[in-house]
């Protein structure tokens, strides 16, 4: 697979440079996240762990993938600023999901006569 960094910004507010890539992945299927996480931290010199693949979009018939990453100063600053499901997402280690607890019913109103 080969990364091509077409637009690169630095956010110095959060901490983060943010990235428009394309991959080229002749003869592969379309790759995972976690192996685009792999990837793109080669490519970017940077920690997969402080890395977030937000969105990734593959072009139907071609052996091409878009996207767009944030790679964090550190895991710390990553975990605070992605939503959780991005989190989720990604791997995050120590990120779980959240369980929804529903409360008890109260039992029916009898309609009388």
């Amino acid at each position: 697979m080969d990364i091509e960094i077409l637009s690169k910004r630095e956010n110095k507010l959060l901490q983060r440079l943010e990235v428009r890539f394309r991959a080229t992945h002749t003869k592969e299927k379309t790759p995972q996240r976690d192996a685009m996480r792999d990837a793109l931290a080669k490519t970017l010199g940077g920690s997969k762990d402080a890395l977030v693949v937000d969105e990734m979009q593959s072009e139907f018939g071609r052996p091409s993938t878009t996207g767009y990453a944030k790679l964090y100063g550190s895991v710390e600053a990553a975990k605070k600023l992605e939503p959780h499901h991005l989190q989720l997402r990604n791997k995050f280690q120590g990120v779980t999901k959240k369980v929804k607890v529903e409360a008890p019913k109260a039992p029916a109103a009898k309609k009388g006569r």
